[in-house]
């Protein structure tokens, strides 16, 4: 028997065992494939700082994926944690050159159409998208957040970063409205098949976008996250720079990005960042 006080190994929870990093190489870097590197670290502060901090000396589809992140960032400088191999905690460097820089904020939304397209072929989950950000999945009747993605300039491209819950049991979770894929039913919680499913379904999608020189209705990017946004059709409250607040009904997502509000007076409003919060009803309960 394993005292009580001895040092963890990287399998001491068998349910959750570490990556395989050759069989992730070789099913991911192949000639011709948008991936060109990839790296599993057993733990770091934050795989975006990580990969920023390189990006002068980075390859475009470099990946690094770390077991355990102890100082996640999310959006709005919000910390993101989870036990070791809970999830999947990586970031990607793309370079999309070819693309003028004024599309390159389709990117963060890019990435959650081909995560949540991933996940669901992956893993059995219907998954939803709250702008802009925000990755959804169903538990109790209630759609709660079960991953985000953060995106960074960085040396001449863009850093992507993914957090995602997989295996986290009820009271792991880090607050009431978080989830995971295996408290949301998914049929397989597999953190390999889970990562090649999205980085396959990224390259897929970055493909299309990059080849339509970032035109988003043209790749068909625009019309893919308008159908699966949890966001449009909802009374939602727009938190904005310099402490402005916005209500109304997001109606549509424009050929920029922006999730477009309307307001109370019969005005649409785009709004391109802010801290989105779905609203239920006129008296803007939480949903």
């Amino acid at each position: 028997m394993t005292p009580p006080d001895a040092p963890q190994s990287r399998w001491s929870d068998l349910d959750r065992p570490p990556l395989n990093v050759p069989a992730l190489r070789r099913g991911l870097l192949r000639p011709g494939a948008l991936w060109t590197a990839l790296d599993v670290v057993g733990s770091t502060g934050s795989t975006n700082t990580d990969l920023a901090a390189r990006a002068a000396d980075l390859t475009e589809g470099t990946v690094l994926v770390a077991e355990e992140q102890t100082a996640g960032r999310g959006r709005l400088e919000r910390t993101w944690t989870a036990p070791a191999r809970s999830g999947l905690f990586f970031s990607v460097y793309l370079t999309p050159g070819n693309v003028p820089a004024e599309r390159w904020g389709w990117l963060p939304l890019l990435t959650g159409v081909a995560a949540a397209t991933g996940l669901a072929r992956a893993a059995g989950v219907d998954m939803a998208l709250k702008w802009p950000n925000d990755l959804l999945v169903t538990v109790g009747g209630q759609e709660r957040k079960t991953g985000g993605i953060l995106a960074e300039r960085a040396g001449d491209g863009v850093v992507i970063g993914i957090g995602l819950n997989v295996s986290l049991r009820a009271d792991e979770l880090p607050a009431p409205t978080a989830a995971s894929l295996a408290l949301a039913g998914a049929v397989s919680t597999d953190r390999e098949t889970l990562l090649r499913g999205v980085l396959r379904s990224l390259e897929h999608w970055y493909g299309l976008w990059r080849d339509a020189d970032g035109d988003a209705a043209a790749s068909g990017l625009q019309e893919a996250y308008a159908a699966g946004c949890a966001t449009l059709g909802k009374a939602v409250r727009a938190q904005l720079p310099g402490d402005r607040t916005l209500t109304g009904e997001a109606v549509a997502i424009d050929g920029d990005g922006r999730l477009v509000l309307s307001t109370g007076d019969g005005l649409r409003e785009p709004v391109s960042a802010g801290d989105i919060v779905h609203l239920r009803g006129a008296e803007g309960g939480l949903t």
